[in-house]
Order: C-alpha cells, then structure tokens, then sequence
C-alpha cells in the first residue's frame, strides 16, 4: 500500500519552521540600495569619502592629498558655531568663499555663515549639504560652485547638472528660503583657459535661475572678467582668488540683492 504523508505532517516540515525562525531573528534582510543619495541625510559628514562611488553627483571628485585634513578641519570648526549659525545667510562653496575672512564685517547687517570649503567641488556640496547648510535652517544661501570641477577637468553639463540637484535638494527644504546663484568666477591659473567652459556653465545656469522665481542670479563672472575671459591679477593676485578689492566688489554685487529681499536688518542677537 502506498504511503501517503498527512497534512499534519506536511505541516510540520522543519524546512518552513527554520524560514520563519530565521526570518523573525533579522537574518534574512532585504538587499540595501548601495546608489549614493542625492544629498547625505546622516549628521556627521566629517570624513571626506575615499570613492567617488560614495559622492552623489557626476564628475570626478577632489584629489587633492591634503583635501580631506581641511574637510575635517573645517567640520570640527562648525560644531563650535552650529548654534550661533542658525537661522543664517548661508554662503555656501569652495575656497573663493572660505578665503572671505572679512565677511562678517562687510554685512554689518547680516547674521552670515561661512560654509565654503578649499576645494571642495559640485559633488562634494551635494555630499555634505543637508548637515552642513540645511540643518541652519538658513534664512537664505549665496551659492558659489564649481570651479574647481572645471579645474579637475569636469563637462560643464555635467556641474550644471550637480548645482541644478543642490537647487532641488535647498529647494525642496524650504520653498520659501531665497537662494542667491553666483556665476562662476573667471580664473586664469595654470594656463588652464577654462573661459569658454565656464562661459557655458553659467550660461547653463542663467536658465535654471531664470526658470525659477525661488532663484536669483548674482553676476560674479562680468564684474571681473575682461574681454578675453581673465580676471586681473589687480582683483586675482594668483589668478583664482580674489583679495580684499575682489571681495570687495563681490559685496558690491550682492548688497542691492539682499536689500531687495530684505535682508539686512539690525542684530540682535550674539551671532557673527
């Protein structure tokens, strides 16, 4: 006679059993999405990433040996001031914005903070954002980025591309906040002649700018720039970094902007 198994016994198959305890212990887990997010949601981006696979974005990435000494540098110097920075007007990029040191002092009127780090690129902004800008709760961001793309050799579409989704990411953090976009400044460093990619990426940005109310344009590329695309070394002593006459007509640019979106008030408050 042939052997027919019960159901009760089917039932009991210790294959299933093992599954489900296996299952309610967490040892079978779902496959993680390893694509780096548009912008890095954690609160410590103190460490530079050793990939490019771990940066949002397109593009290479920044190179420079001593690059990530002065990324941590520079976070450990925020977690000091995050409290007094919040709520500020964010200026936000590379080394043209961290060399601002009279910054403070030249919006008297304005609670600024100054989240410009020395090499920093496209992507890295895209990287350290959300805990490096939108944690402040900014009342609003003068944007400054890309030079240094171009500098490691970068598609012009390609940084557009990246600023266009630091837009979004600001935007989509508070569709009210104003968000100043500065052309690209002219360089003429290391016989790069990087005029006419720079000349297309802040073409490029003129239109996302245009295209958007939330959005305003800052014109830090014709106030430097002479006919053939070279900033002076008169504004530019190492023909990339402006110096105080530089700065200056950087503030010059910006003033009448802040005042329009009114801005500039009196402090009251202890911050820089």
């Amino acid at each position: 006679m042939k052997y027919i198994p019960s159901p009760r016994r089917a039932l009991l198959s210790p294959a299933p059993l093992l599954a489900l305890f296996l299952l309610a212990a967490g040892v079978f887990c779902p496959a993680q999405n390893t694509t780096a997010p548009a912008s890095n949601n954690a609160t410590d981006v103190s460490v530079y990433p050793q990939s490019s696979d771990l940066l949002p974005g397109k593009g290479p990435m920044q190179t420079w040996s001593d690059f990530p000494k002065l990324w941590a540098r520079r976070h450990a110097e925020w977690r000091q001031t995050a409290a007094a920075d919040m709520g500020a007007v964010v200026f936000l990029g590379d080394s043209i914005t961290q060399g601002w040191a009279s910054m403070a002092k030249d919006f008297p009127n304005l609670h600024v903070a100054n989240r410009g780090i020395g090499g920093d690129t496209t992507r890295g902004v895209l990287y350290r954002m959300q805990a490096d800008v939108v944690e402040l709760s900014p009342e609003a961001i003068v944007l400054l980025i890309g030079t240094n793309d171009i500098g490691l050799g970068a598609d012009p579409e390609d940084v557009a591309d990246n600023i266009r989704e630091i837009l979004r990411e600001l935007k989509k953090s508070n569709p009210k906040m104003p968000i100043i976009v500065c052309r690209v400044m002219p360089r003429s460093d290391r016989n790069l002649h990087a005029e006419e990619k720079i000349k297309k990426l802040n073409s490029i940005l003129d239109a996302i700018v245009a295209a958007d109310p939330q959005f305003i344009s800052c014109d830090t590329w014709s106030i430097y720039a002479d006919a053939n695309g070279d900033c002076s070394k008169d504004e530019f002593p190492d023909l990339l970094h402006p110096n105080a006459i530089g700065y200056a007509k950087w503030a010059a640019a910006l003033n009448p902007l802040f005042a329009k979106l009114n801005l500039e008030k009196e402090k009251t408050h202890n911050g820089p």
